[in-house]
């Protein structure tokens, strides 16, 4: 479905965020709906008449808070359609639920309920880990669509799918797109592959600029109208990735890379960049 899917709950992050969803789903010619979670006995019909009119009362605000972001959304791109659904559950889990069919599902870095000082809330992290599709989450600054999109390359399958979704958004932005490859060392590249004790470092930084221009290849033929800045840099993947974000509008990494446990549905990498990156996030799942 052509649809982004925004988490709110009337913080000053997930404001940022309705901003973010708006302006890219205007880009796309998608619809945007915005999703408030509150506790579910609130959608019952107590006995208890005083009980009923507090249920009322946080119905009420809670509507006003989804009101307020259908209303700001639509400021931000007049003509933009847009819906707005108060529910009741977890709001990860409600989030992870409507992010089924859509194009991406976007979350501020933290919510109303979150402790003072914390840099990521819970919810964020939960819908980068579990939802189905790329998940965009929202730094608690005013992010800007007009930089560069950057993107960690590994080489890996299940890292094709960030690379393709950094290029659709370098086309759809009309901006410049960095493929960046961090290497340190020799990574084994499956089951039984043996990795050397003593290794060239030339003939490894060829090889890791061939692996980079083979994950680029079939991306450039299909998105001919993105300039592509390639680079394959020697360092940790997290701190080249921090450093490229300072200047760019969005950030895209896989959800696990090639030198990922088994199982893990994200990567110290994404995680790292959900903590440190300056810009927006977007976490995209590997594909099987």
């Amino acid at each position: 479905m052509n649809r982004i899917v925004v988490g709110a709950d009337g913080s000053e992050p997930s404001l940022l965020a309705i901003g973010w969803a708006a302006d890219e789903a205007a880009r796309r010619g998608a619809s945007l709906h915005v999703v408030y979670a509150v506790a579910p006995w609130l959608f019952d019909a107590p006995d208890d008449p005083g009980a009923a009119q507090v249920r009322e009362r946080m119905l009420r605000d809670g509507q006003g808070i989804v009101d307020a972001a259908v209303a700001r959304a639509r400021e931000r791109a007049p003509g933009l359609e847009v819906t707005g659904e108060q529910t009741g559950g977890q709001a990860a889990e409600v989030l992870v639920e409507r992010a089924r069919d859509a194009l991406m599902l976007v979350a501020g870095s933290r919510g109303a309920g979150g402790l003072a000082g914390l840099v990521l809330g819970s919810v964020a992290m939960q819908v980068a880990t579990y939802a189905p599709c790329p998940v965009v989450v929202v730094r608690a600054a005013e992010p800007s669509g007009h930089g560069e999109v950057v993107v960690g390359v590994d080489g890996s399958p299940a890292g094709a799918g960030a690379v393709g979704f950094a290029f659709e958004e370098a086309s759809v932005r009309g901006v410049r797109l960095r493929a960046l490859l961090a290497w340190l060392h020799p990574v084994s590249a499956g089951p039984g592959d043996m990795v050397p004790l003593v290794y060239d470092r030339e003939i490894l930084a060829a090889g890791e600029r061939r692996l980079l221009a083979e994950s680029l290849a079939g991306w450039r033929a299909k998105y001919p109208d993105v300039e592509v800045v390639a680079e394959a840099v020697r360092g940790r993947a997290a701190r080249v990735l921090a450093e490229a974000s300072v200047h760019a509008g969005l950030l895209v990494v896989g959800s696990r890379g090639r030198g990922g446990f088994a199982g893990l549905l994200l990567g110290s990498v994404g995680h790292a960049m959900l903590l440190r990156a300056h810009c927006p996030v977007a976490i995209v799942p590997g594909r099987p």
